[in-house]
């Protein structure tokens, strides 16, 4: 196209067409045709266009340079684009134009050329065109110096640092915008990354470093520049520290190779191999050489920095270095490699073939000579080192190794050193930035020089050159603290503490801590102790001295974490166990501390932990004495005799475990003299070492106590304790022999002179004064006036002196000067409340003067501690009270007594009394009354024995026979009748008690006659008319059981006679009616009863119970729930009658058991006594209702029955009860059609009911015997269930073969048999004979109801209806009799069902209607039921399907509430039947919203059955 035009310009000019129009026309036609030639070809145009405005229309030759513009740099034409620019400005030149337009032109110029120095194949002339319009710029740039100069400059110098051939010419340029702009930091950057990038440190170099940090004092260049300058000058440190600051500005991989470099130079390999990676991570592609050269230095500093994992990677580095497999150097760093990861047999491959294809390498031999070294051929790598070294004799590593391994060397090198030290020596002249070499040096002036000061200096030296050198550092800081240079030994620890990271520096942390703990900073220990645990939490030295410092703090619980952690990492490790035992020692914990301390003492006699242990036993034989639980006291203090002698053998030079021996064997005066029987070692017992251990009473245990304290004495005769301790052990001698004439009186003296000699030496102590008051008051001495003045001393010394005020006022209550003594004791009082002999003085002092608080400053003195003074003032007290029947419903009783529970706290406080002092037969006699009072009557009867036998070998008669009686009493409430009479025997047999004992005796012995002739006695002397009345109500008892009759009603008549009558005469003549079933005798017998008032306690459920009993006997059934509801809404706080209306309910109104087992549940909560029968009778009364696990799985009769048997396991009842609860449930999963899951019990749980009953009382055997006969019938109705009848049969023949006679279970039997033939024959007719054994079998136990009705039931299965009838009425005429008002229900409902039947079936006659309306009658009268109103409606149904009674009837049990739920399903069916007949869909629409509802679905389906039929 563009020859054409070329062709075609001639023509047109020939033919004057306009040149210029033509061109600008086609660059339109170019412009606007989207067609690539057109493209092609538009630049051409428009440069023709240039060409042709430029003589004649300049603006117009602008425009088409602006649009090439465009097009070149979109195209990326640079040079076009210059030489365009170009042309502009030279037009421009030529028209008088304004200097600032030339230069905007030309920043334009350089702005858009700018780009042409980021490509990769740059053009020259474009350089220089940009280069020229550079410098044309500056040139017109006004003013100079100026914000557009210093613009321009800059990008000028920018542009020429991107030309390195223009290296000449940038220098230049950035010198002078520096001379023109000194402030400015932009040039002396470039200047100094040019010098950095060539290598070029001259001083002109230097002095632009310089002054770029003068300028930007935190410039990262200017750091890396100076570091790298101090690299090459072999300031390593210096070159580091500004290398790392210039890196944290700027990431440069020079810089990174240079850091990692100089630390390479100081031996900080693993620092410089992690600075080798950061170079490498921001290398470019392009610094092929620089990224070689980081790869080999990071492959040498990680063989160098050792340990397996820097092998590893040292291995993964090599391969990254191209060639590697041919550089002797690499290879043998390889080998090094493998050697630091244990590969010995690779490293000896490559260092062979290396040697073999290098011999004169010296580190191909340094390595073959570290292999030699690492399999332990140390001759070979000496041959070897010295070879290294002689082929490069300016290396100190060489000269190192072989230093090294001098010092290792066999035992004649080890003995001389020397040679081990020249070469150390000259590896330290040839390398002195070598730490480990000074580190051996330190090694070789400290241990064989002996030379401390230089040694110091090495390992300070090797320290500095090295700070993760931790084995210098050590060093150096432990010569400096046994030298006591301990500022230098600190500026060390804090120099290497102020650096290190979380978890690192441990030795310098666990240093300073031990510093710190010894110098008593214990806090500051802790801190540093927990810094280097943070740094190996394994180290058990570390947790040991940390509990140290936690002990020394007092920090106890701390420590004893510290010192378990200590044993947890070292077993072995006696110290932490031991210091573990001391703190729960010095925490109270003393059970812990012994079995620690016996931990240590079973490994190895150590006195401290033995002293330790016997510490901690007597301070527990004392807690135990303090709860008088002197046994047990007595055993700790052996033990702890026994571990303090063993320490004393080990150290019989130490005065503390003598003195402790003293302490244990004087610590058995306070015991029972009985009880305190200690077996010592035959050596401390004085006899030869050869015999056995001895064993010494209380008296000479105290004589050995006083030697242990006079040895103690020889070795610290100046020690004031040890006299005290000394003198009150005599007290205590003393005191235990004063019955002896002459030995109580020496020891006493002895006493009091071993206190003075305390007081001589230290006057100060208020204790020795005090004691010295007590001895002085003691009987022997009774120096009272020397007492007063020791015991105002004590005080005079210590005024807040609990202890001495207390004596003093038994000091002066002895003397009979109440008033001071009460002044005394209320001063102790005020100083401390809770000492109890203070109290006790005031409660002594308050029963002289009969006040009523008396026994309540008793009590108190219980409350605080057991004092045998206290407690037995305060059971003397509390007897008092008791024994005075007159007080009982006063105020003081009540608070002295009820609320204060005091019988319970007296028992268990003389019970402690009697432990210790077990001569004393009083406590005896009142501690037997309180066992009494609370139904211990073991401990009673073993009270009273004892005391019985300590007074008979006194004189005290009077004494003796009340004792005597209480015995007798104590035997016959145990039920030992025999021994009872014999005791009663032995009294004088004056007073009431005692013949009515004795009467009672004879009565359970079975010698009635005897009991007769006693009561006769004890009517004799009977002294008031409510005496006698008690008497003949026994009298006529005993009558009864004769069976006079008719002498026990004269007897309780002549009782009811008196002028004072008893209501239990009345209440035995109404149980008599009862028994005879006197319904006229007990009702009047019962009415003066109840004349006689209000009644109270046991006494309301006692009438009550005769109340419902009467009712029963005269055949008013449903009275006797509500008799005992009324009771229940009388008392609603008696849980006694809870109980008794839980147990009558499902007897006598079973619809409402609910109600019942709510009763029991209320009886439960109420008293704990009562709970444990009433939840028997809660589970029967959900029996009665029916309520399984199906209906409720948390609340029914099962769970009951097993929290039954949890709270009263012996008692049969409950077993008997869970099988009636288990029954029940399998008898639910066999209606639900599901499986049962309580099989194969019933076996079981009779034997547990036969063994219960076994062990029940004599009164109670009769029920509990026909509550196994029960349980017995249950078990086989249960197997009869479940299907196993031969078993059954086995159960039943095994009972007959002991019993033989046994009717109840011969009729179990036959109806198992009845039942397997039933089975067997396939329910054909029974033969008559069968049905006579059947019959005969029932007539074996007539008053089984169940029996009747079993048989009635065969009978109708064998359509025998009129025999079946007749059973019926032999069991409603039995259950009459009888007076079993549920069980009359129950048996003309059955016979209301067995009358139904045929009628049902259209049986012809009236004879079984009338039976169904005659039997449902009797029911109605007797209760409301409505099983018996069903059978009426459905009597109705059967003969006036249609009419509206039998609707009415149905109805009334359809929409009524508190029906049960099957009768209303039943009800429901015949009355859809009888609605769907009569067609009234109204009704039935009602019905069947009532079965929804109900969730009746039987009934809805029903009803669909019914619409599809018609």
């Amino acid at each position: 196209m563009l020859s054409r035009i070329k062709y075609l310009c001639p023509l047109l000019i020939m033919h004057s067409v306009n040149i210029c129009f033509f061109f600008k026309g086609l660059a339109n036609l170019y412009d606007k045709t989207d067609q690539w030639d057109f493209k092609v070809e538009l630049p051409n145009v428009y440069q023709k266009l240039v060409e042709l405005y430029a003589s004649s229309d300049k603006n117009k030759c602008y425009e088409v340079i602006d649009k090439l513009t465009e097009i070149y740099e979109s195209d990326k034409e640079y040079l076009k684009l210059a030489r365009v620019w170009l042309q502009l400005i030279q037009l421009k030149e030529e028209e008088p134009v304004d200097k600032k337009e030339l230069v905007q032109l030309l920043q334009k110029m350089t702005q858009l050329l700018s780009d042409c120095l980021k490509e990769v194949e740059q053009d020259s002339e474009t350089q220089q065109h940009l280069i020229t319009a550079f410098e044309k710029a500056l040139v017109l740039i006004d003013p100079v110096p100026g914000e557009d100069h210093k613009k321009v400059s800059a990008d000028y110098v920018k542009c020429l640092s991107l030309l390195p051939q223009e290296e000449a010419r940038m220098t230049a340029a950035c010198q002078s915008m520096i001379s023109l702009y000194p402030n400015q930091s932009y040039p002396l950057e470039v200047l100094c990354h040019h010098y950095l990038k060539t290598g070029n440190f001259n001083e002109e170099a230097v002095s632009s470093f310089s002054r770029l940090m003068d300028l930007v004092p935190d410039s990262g260049l200017g750091h890396l520049c100076l570091g790298t300058k101090a690299l090459l000058e072999g300031r390593y440190k210096d070159a580091i520290d500004d290398l790392t600051q210039g890196l944290k500005k700027m990431s440069s991989t020079t810089g990174w190779y240079s850091l990692a470099e100089a630390q390479f130079k100081i031996y900080r390999y693993a620092d410089s191999a992690t600075s080798c990676s950061q170079g490498l991570n921001v290398c470019d592609s392009e610094e092929k050489e620089l990224r070689i050269r980081l790869l080999r230095l990071k492959l040498e500093a990680l063989v160098r920095s050792g340990g397996e994992k820097a092998g590893e990677q040292a291995l993964e580095t090599f391969k990254q270095i191209p060639e590697a497999e041919k550089d002797p150097v690499l290879l043998a760093l390889k080998g090094r490699a493998y050697l630091n990861k244990g590969q010995t047999d690779q490293a000896l491959k490559v260092s062979s073939e290396l040697v073999a294809s290098n011999p004169n390498l010296a580190q191909g031999l340094a390595l073959k000579g570290l292999v030699h070294f690492a399999k332990g051929e140390k001759q070979l790598a000496e041959q070897s080192f010295l070879k290294a070294a002689s082929q490069s004799p300016d290396c100190g590593e060489y000269f190192f190794l072989l230093g090294q391994l001098y010092w290792d060397m066999g035992e004649e090198t080890r003995k001389d050193r020397s040679k081990a030290h020249t070469h150390l020596l000259k590896a330290a002249k040839l390398d002195p930035h070598l730490g480990c070499v000074f580190r051996y040096l330190g090694h070789y002036y400290r241990d064989i020089a002996k030379d401390y000061g230089r040694a110091q200096g090495c390992y300070k030296k090797a320290f500095q050159l090295d700070s993760e050198d931790v084995e210098s550092g050590a060093a150096s800081v432990d010569l400096s603290m046994g030298q006591g240079d301990m500022d230098t030994a600190l500026a060390i620890l804090q120099s290497v503490l102020e650096k290190a990271t979380p978890g690192s520096a441990k030795w310098a942390w666990m240093r300073r801590g031990l510093y710190y703990l010894k110098v008593g900073e214990n806090q500051q220990a802790i801190a540093d102790l927990q810094a280097a645990l943070r740094a190996d939490p394994e180290d058990w030295v570390c947790w040991e001295c940390l509990g140290e410092a936690y002990l020394n703090r007092r920090s106890f619980t701390a420590a004893l974490k510290a010192f378990g952690k200590a044993h947890q990492l070292q077993p072995c490790s006696i110290y932490s166990v031991y210091q573990a035992a001391a703190i729960k020692q010095t925490l109270g914990k003393f059970k812990e501390a012994v079995a620690e301390y016996l931990l240590i003492t079973a490994k190895q006699d150590y006195v401290p932990a033995l002293k330790g242990l016997g510490e901690c036993q007597l301070s527990l034989a004392k807690s135990l004495m303090q709860d008088c639980r002197d046994g047990g006291a007595t055993d700790l203090i052996q033990q702890a005799i026994q571990n303090l002698f063993r320490a004393v053998q080990l150290r019989p030079d130490l005065s503390c475990l003598w003195k402790l021996l003293g302490d244990a064997c004087t610590a058995v005066s306070t015991v029972s003299p009985n009880r305190a029987t200690v077996i010592v070692p035959a050596l401390l017992a004085g006899l030869d070492a050869n015999t056995e251990n001895q064993m010494l009473n209380q008296a000479q245990t105290l004589k050995v106590g006083e030697r242990c304290y006079a040895h103690a004495l020889k070795l610290m005769p100046e020690v004031a304790s040890l006299w005290y301790d000394l003198g009150l052990n005599y007290y205590h001698q003393a005191s235990l022999t004063q019955n002896d004439q002459n030995s109580p009186a020496m020891d006493i003296e002895k006493a009091q002179q071993c206190l003075k000699k305390a007081i001589m030496m230290d006057s100060s102590n208020h204790s020795y004064w005090n004691a010295l008051g007590v001895v002085s008051m003691n009987k022997g001495l009774e120096n009272y006036a020397l007492a007063q003045h020791c015991f105002i001393k004590s005080i005079q010394v210590e005024p807040n002196n609990v202890v001495a005020w207390t004596n003093l006022g038994s000091l002066y209550l002895k003397k009979e000067n109440i008033e001071l003594a009460h002044e005394a004791f209320k001063i102790a009082q005020s100083l401390e409340p809770l000492y109890v002999n203070c109290w006790i003085g005031q409660a002594l002092i308050a029963e002289r003067v009969g006040s009523y608080d008396t026994m309540d400053l008793f009590r108190h003195t219980t409350e605080l501690s057991t004092h045998m003074e206290g407690v037995k003032g305060y059971a003397f007290w509390v007897c008092s009270t008791l024994l005075d029947k007159s007080n009982r419903d006063s105020e003081l009783y009540r608070y002295n007594i009820v609320q204060m529970n005091a019988i319970s706290a007296a028992q268990v406080a003389l019970s402690k009394y009697t432990e210790r002092i077990q001569s004393d037969p009083d406590a005896f006699i009142m501690l037997g009354y309180l066992n009494e009072h609370l139904q211990l009557k073991r401990q009673a009867l073993q009270a009273y024995q004892r005391a019985v036998e300590l007074l008979q070998s006194m004189s005290s008669s009077e004494e003796l026979a009340f004792s005597l009686g209480s015995y007798g009493r104590a035997l016959c409430t145990s039920g030992q009748w025999e021994e009872a009479v014999h005791v009663y025997n032995s009294t004088p047999l004056q007073e009431l008690s005692d013949l009515v004992g004795l009467a009672l005796a004879y009565c359970k012995a079975g010698l009635i006659s005897e009991s007769i002739s006693a009561y006769e006695r004890a009517l004799a002397v009977a002294s008031s008319e409510k005496e006698k009345a008690y008497v003949l109500t026994a009298l006529a008892l005993l009558q009864h059981q004769q069976g006079n009759l008719d002498s026990a009603k004269t007897l309780l008549f002549k009782c009811s006679m008196l002028k004072e009558p008893i209501s239990e005469s009345l209440v035995c003549l109404c149980a008599l009616g009862l028994a005879h079933r006197d319904a006229t005798l007990a009702a009047a017998a019962l009415t003066e009863l109840l004349k006689q008032g209000s009644a109270s306690g046991s006494a309301i459920e006692q009438r009550c119970l005769l109340t419902c009993t009467l009712l029963a006997v005269q055949g008013n059934f449903s009275a006797v729930p509500r008799e005992v509801s009324r009771a229940v809404h009388s008392n609603p706080g008696n849980a006694s009658l809870w109980a008794l209306l839980s147990r009558v309910v499902p007897q006598y109104y079973p619809r409402k058991a609910n109600g019942g087992a709510v009763a029991g549940h209320v009886a439960c909560l109420s008293s704990m006594t009562q709970g444990k029968r009433a939840l028997l009778y809660s589970g029967v009364n959900q029996l009665a209702s029916g309520r399984h696990s199906g209906e409720d799985s948390k609340k029914n009769a099962l769970k009951t029955m097993q929290r039954a048997v949890l709270l009263c396991p012996d008692d049969p009842a409950t077993w008997a009860g869970l099988m009636a609860a288990c029954y029940t449930e399998n008898t639910s999963c066999y209606l639900s059609g599901s499986a049962p899951r309580r099989q194969a019990l019933q076996q079981t749980l009779m034997s547990v009911v036969s063994e219960k009953v076994r062990s029940v009382d004599e009164i109670e055997r009769p029920l509990a015997q026909a509550l196994e006969g029960w349980v017995l019938q249950q078990a086989v109705t249960g197997l009869m269930l479940e299907g196993q009848l031969e078993q059954a049969e086995v159960l039943c023949t095994q009972v007959l073969n002991v019993s033989p006679e046994h009717a109840a279970v011969m009729l179990s039997l036959r109806q198992v048999q009845c039942q397997r033939l039933l089975m067997t024959d396939g329910g054909t007719v029974l033969p008559e004979p069968v049905l006579e054994q059947l019959s005969s079998a029932v007539m074996m136990n007539p008053t089984n109801l169940g029996a009747w009705h079993w048989l009635a039931e065969v009978y109708r299965s064998q359509g025998l209806l009129v025999q079946a009838v007749m059973a019926y009425r032999q069991s409603l005429q039995l259950a009459s009799q009888l007076g079993m008002h549920s069980c009359q229900v129950a048996s003309l409902l059955r016979l209301a069902l067995l009358a139904l039947g045929p009628c049902m079936v259209g049986v012809p006659g009236n004879d079984w209607k009338d039976l169904v309306l005659e039997a449902t009658t009797e029911v109605l009268k007797l209760d409301s039921s409505p099983v018996a109103l069903l059978f009426q409606a459905l009597l109705q149904f059967v003969t006036k399907m249609a009419a509206r009674e039998t609707r009415r009837l149905l109805e009334r049990l359809v929409y009524i509430q508190d029906i049960p739920a099957t009768v209303v399903q039943v009800a429901s069916w015949y009355l859809l039947r009888h609605l769907h007949a009569k067609n009234d869909e109204e009704l039935m629409k009602v019905l069947l919203q009532h079965a929804k509802m109900n969730r009746d679905e039987r009934l809805l389906e029903f009803h669909s059955v019914l619409n599809s039929s018609s």
